[in-house]
């Protein structure tokens, strides 16, 4: 069963130890938004996954970050998620991978449960019955007879 989130609030998570922000929640609107967003739709065609992966979580992020805690400046003051600062954030590998797994994997459940559909009745799907079936004794024998005359 589908479950919905009729709060569609934000939501905190934890993308390193003593790292916390806070995201909208990951929605068509938010992923439509991402897919329009000029550095995303910039990619050139030879472009790596990794590069087009990163770009993108780079868009989503800074459309999905409202506030965070415990990220700082080179000096340890305090400092607001402004695009570059979100950018900076992401480029640090441990919380790329984290903001990835926390939040744009969410999404990845329902691409997961409309492949686990029951086997269809035909096709190469494991659930296909059997239609060939073998020859019984007495035809097999009078095959071989007229085959040797």
């Amino acid at each position: 069963m589908l479950t919905l989130d009729l709060t569609n609030e934000p939501r905190g998570h934890e993308l390193a130890p003593d790292v916390r922000v806070q995201l909208r929640p990951l929605t068509t609107a938010l992923m439509v938004a991402t897919r329009s967003d000029p550095e995303v739709e910039a990619v050139q065609d030879g472009s790596s996954d990794e590069e087009r992966a990163l770009i993108f979580a780079k868009a989503l992020a800074r459309r999905a970050v409202l506030a965070w805690e415990g990220v700082g400046d080179a000096d340890g003051n305090v400092i607001d998620p402004g695009p570059e600062a979100i950018d900076a954030l992401l480029d640090i590998w441990p919380i790329f991978e984290a903001f990835q797994l926390v939040y744009v994997s969410k999404g990845l459940p329902l691409e997961q449960e409309k492949n686990v559909s029951a086997p269809l009745p035909s096709g190469t799907s494991a659930g296909a019955t059997v239609t060939a079936r073998p020859a019984p004794k007495a035809a097999k024998t009078a095959r071989r007879g007229k085959a040797n005359r």
